[in-house]
């Protein structure tokens, strides 16, 4: 698993991010970064009806994320001690499960640091593409990234239908 140092980013204008594996202490910013990130973050994208749905998906409680970690390759990207972004990878799958950042900080590289850190671990484990199933707010980010577009997919989240892509990427030891 990375370390702290293998995981830090640049420094930033007005504060430090860094990245690094989650610890259990992050469970409960990680809830409350997915609310926020779906209910504010994809108010542009999807009505209030279907984020709220999709927030509900997901228990807002420490113990469910905490749970999520044990099953899934997790990291953070941590700022002023707190979890403001996060990242879940499936590595036998080659699959990244959730990826969320703090509304107020996209557009910054958060996400997409996250995502060279999680291809970096995938290619260490012999992984040679990644799978994601991405919303309507990633979607465009990912494409511009190298990501290719497998379909339009429609998930149902009570009784909401919510549009999202199925898409990969292709690994490479040297990043294009």
């Amino acid at each position: 698993m990375p370390t702290t140092e293998q995981l830090s980013a640049p420094k930033a204008p007005t504060a430090r991010v860094t990245y690094r594996a989650a610890l259990t202490r992050d469970a409960s910013d990680q809830a409350e970064v997915f609310y926020h990130a779906v209910m504010q973050g994809a108010a542009s994208h999807y009505e209030l009806s279907q984020r709220r749905a999709w927030a509900n998906a997901l228990p807002r409680e420490a113990s469910a994320w905490a749970a999520r970690q044990a099953i899934y390759t997790t990291l953070v990207a941590v700022c002023d001690g707190r979890c403001v972004g996060f990242l879940e990878l499936d590595i036998s799958k080659g699959r990244i499960e959730t990826l969320y950042v703090w509304p107020s900080l996209t557009g910054r590289g958060i996400g997409t640091t996250l995502l060279i850190h999680a291809e970096r671990i995938l290619l260490e484990q012999g992984v040679g593409r990644v799978e994601i199933e991405a919303s309507l707010v990633l979607f465009d980010r990912l494409l511009r990234r190298g990501w290719k577009n497998l379909g339009e997919q429609w998930v149902e989240r009570s009784g909401e239908s919510l549009k999202r892509y199925r898409l990969e990427k292709r690994l490479s030891a040297i990043e294009t």
